[in-house]
């Protein structure tokens, strides 16, 4: 069964969930920010079944975060990387393993990955800050509010949970 498109929906989040397609594509990325291009490599290293792999390469090069190069004339061979837009994606990635290791959804003895500045060696690890001035923000302080691309739907979820906070106080 076809998942209903995101398409058309004032979310940034559906959109790139749209954009990605589905949760394979995410171990794509992963794979291609590691550095793996070669298809072989990107399937021995997920274990996706081949037509998957393919249609996920080819629906992550139409949504402008894959591009294929040639590597070999004869036979044809190419290789994958990760295009800017690709590459800045890198980011979710990297937050989806931070939570993975706190709450070990590996079921591993530590994190499979350790994600360290190449310069230093030591950890790093994500963090909300403050736009403007790069403060620390913790995450009880942080709103959702409209931006200039709402619509009506989502003015309504945001106006509906405030609604829903409001009930609650005493």
């Amino acid at each position: 069964m076809k998942a209903k498109s995101f398409k058309g929906m004032a979310c940034s989040i559906a959109g790139a969930l749209e954009a990605i397609g589905d949760r394979w594509a995410f171990l794509i990325v992963r794979d291609l920010s590691l550095g793996l291009s070669r298809y072989d490599d990107l399937q021995h290293s997920t274990q996706i079944p081949n037509t998957t792999l393919s249609q996920r390469l080819k629906h992550l090069e139409r949504s402008g975060l894959v591009e294929r190069r040639s590597y070999q004339d004869n036979p044809p061979r190419f290789e994958y990387a990760l295009t800017t837009k690709g590459r800045e994606l890198g980011v979710v990635i990297f937050a989806l393993a931070q939570w993975g290791d706190h709450w070990n959804a590996a079921g591993t003895a530590g994190p499979p990955v350790n994600f360290v500045d190449r310069a230093s060696g030591r950890r790093v690890k994500l963090a909300v800050v403050d736009a403007q001035s790069g403060d620390p923000v913790p995450g009880n302080r942080i709103e959702a509010r409209p931006g200039r691309g709402a619509d009506d739907l989502v003015r309504w979820r945001l106006d509906r949970r405030v609604a829903h906070d409001d009930e609650r106080k005493p």
